[in-house]
């Protein structure tokens, strides 16, 4: 081939490339058999702000119904102390909403397991006294996570915390507060900006501990709930990417897997804290309940010795 048709032909097939890739941007003509399609059923996912619906062409999209827009301005602000293990205490519990949605993970918002295990020990009363965190077995020196990007507002050692031992307390966007009690070393400062995964400390056994675990909690506005509500620390998945928070959630007796009623019921308890002189006998006429009611409640035999400072559940 000569020279010159070779150069022809090239230009030609350069010239025709462009016209289709050209052609390829263009709209697609009308098609006459072409129809609406229409939609036939809507389903939940994961997310409750985000539906997937079905069409009757076997096609899908997804629909985002919009997640709450969260004002953070304050956060990092309001009760915001660096050298008080609980922020909030002074907070005044009306203006607790009755309900809120905390959206707790999105593109913009990560998390990752602070750590991964089976729960030994949950939210509850313990022995008599509120547990208010959840407990999660490692080895001393595993390395723990923050959950959720946030600030670190406390670091304090067993000297200043007492039974939380080495403890982190971090503040995340939404409002929640974490803590990560026991640890056998804190790796951050206060004011620190962390992100979620990244390493805070590692695993111990430090204050008030029986043996090497990560004592977990979460709080809201200085409210502890189940943290069992939030992560499913077996698998180390969050349970939801929005947390709709009630109040009757800040109950002792309120737990993760309970249905609304009995939750709600279970906050409406009524609690006594045991002084000295007390007896079951007695606490069942104060309150006007039985003696086998309050063991049945309790979970415990009409012959316990009551400890001062024990709560007893008596309605």
């Amino acid at each position: 081939m000569k020279p010159d048709l070779k150069k022809a032909y090239i230009a030609l097939f350069i010239i025709l490339s462009s016209l289709v890739a050209r052609a390829q941007d263009l709209p697609a003509a009308p098609d006459s058999t072409a129809r609406l399609r229409a939609p036939m059923d809507t389903l939940d996912t994961h997310d409750k702000y985000t539906r997937v619906i079905l069409f009757d062409d076997n096609t899908w999209v997804f629909l985002d119904l919009g997640h709450p827009k969260i004002d953070t301005a304050a956060l990092y602000d309001e009760y915001w102390t660096t050298s008080e293990i609980h922020a909030y205490r002074l907070y005044p519990a009306d203006q607790i909403p009755d309900e809120i949605d905390l959206l707790l993970a999105d593109s913009l918002n990560h998390y990752c397991p602070p750590i991964q295990g089976k729960v030994f020990s949950g939210y509850k009363v313990r022995r008599g006294s509120s547990h208010q965190g959840t407990d999660i077995p490692l080895n001393v020196g595993d390395t723990v996570r923050a959950a959720f990007d946030g600030v670190v507002r406390y670091v304090g050692t067993t000297k200043q915390t007492g039974g939380y031992g080495n403890l982190v307390v971090l503040r995340h966007s939404n409002g929640l507060e974490t803590y990560y009690g026991h640890l056998s070393k804190t790796l951050c400062e206060p004011n620190e900006a962390v992100k979620a995964g990244d390493v805070i400390g590692l695993g111990g056994s430090t204050g008030r501990s029986t043996g090497p675990h990560l004592h977990f909690e979460t709080r809201y506005k200085g409210q502890t709930f189940d943290a069992e509500r939030v992560i499913d620390f077996e698998t180390g998945a969050l349970r939801d990417s929005v947390l709709t928070l009630k109040k009757h959630y800040y109950s002792i007796y309120s737990h993760y897997g309970q249905t609304e009623e009995e939750s709600q019921a279970a906050s409406d308890r009524i609690v006594h804290t045991i002084r000295s002189g007390d007896t079951l006998s007695g606490l069942a006429r104060k309150y006007g309940t039985t003696v086998s009611a309050i063991c049945k409640l309790n979970n415990i035999s009409a012959n316990k010795t009551l400890r001062i400072g024990e709560h007893i559940i008596v309605r």
